[in-house]
């Protein structure tokens, strides 16, 4: 399997590297989130940290879900609660905290591997609900045949339900995705938004709101 290593500690690396590579894996590591962004493409599976030299781990996490499925293990020594919550959330596909042993995490990696493998059939990238088409790699929103127009900010609110659809999605979940961190958005910012969302598409039955929880995407407006 070929393996992205992001880390930015010389000895922690070369031990992961030389470890990986022993058992049968083929290791390439990166010290910064920039390389990471521009070379997890080539790879089968990352191995995240997330105290990296130019930017947060999480923040790496972050896009690299919006752009790409590749299998993300978070590998580091940041085990507080919210810190766990916030990564599994933002799409880590498991969440390890250092000092980890080896034959653990192998096995880890073995299984979010097999997990991804049993998914692997490419996912429906336009949705359609009733006349609303969605191209989640396009970035377009097309509703009876015309293009809306949305702000970047809006399409990522629909493109998170639109991944999901007919899924409850909650109100965290859709603040975490879009702005990063649930603790730090405002929440009558993504009301805002949603609100704005429903007067452009104008399909009633599109965005359902699911008291006290959250909203869904109803591919059946």
């Amino acid at each position: 399997m070929r393996v992205l290593l992001v880390e930015d500690d010389d000895g922690v690396a070369d031990a992961l590297v030389e470890a990986l590579g022993a058992n049968g894996h083929e290791p390439k590591r990166v010290a910064r989130g920039a390389d990471a962004l521009t070379a997890h493409r080539d790879f089968d599976l990352l191995l995240l940290d997330l105290g990296l030299p130019d930017t947060d781990g999480l923040e790496v996490l972050r896009k690299i879900r919006r752009m790409a499925d590749v299998p993300i293990v978070v590998l580091t020594a940041r085990g507080d609660e919210r810190t766990i919550v916030r990564g599994l959330r933002l799409g880590a596909d498991d969440y390890l905290v250092k000092p980890v042993r080896l034959a653990e995490l192998l096995a880890r990696m073995d299984a979010v591997a097999r997990r991804s493998a049993a998914h692997g059939a490419p996912a429906d990238r336009v949705v359609r609900c009733g006349d609303v088409e969605i191209d989640l790699d396009a970035r377009r929103v097309l509703v009876a045949g015309a293009e809306v127009a949305l702000t970047t900010k809006e399409f990522e609110v629909l493109a998170v339900l639109a991944s999901r659809p007919g899924t409850a999605v909650s109100r965290q979940q859709l603040m975490d995705e879009v702005w990063g961190d649930a603790y730090l958005a405002v929440s009558r910012t993504l009301d805002v938004h949603l609100t704005q969302l429903r007067a452009k598409l104008d399909r009633p039955g599109v965005l359902t709101t699911i008291r006290g929880f959250g909203y869904r995407l109803s591919t059946d407006a």
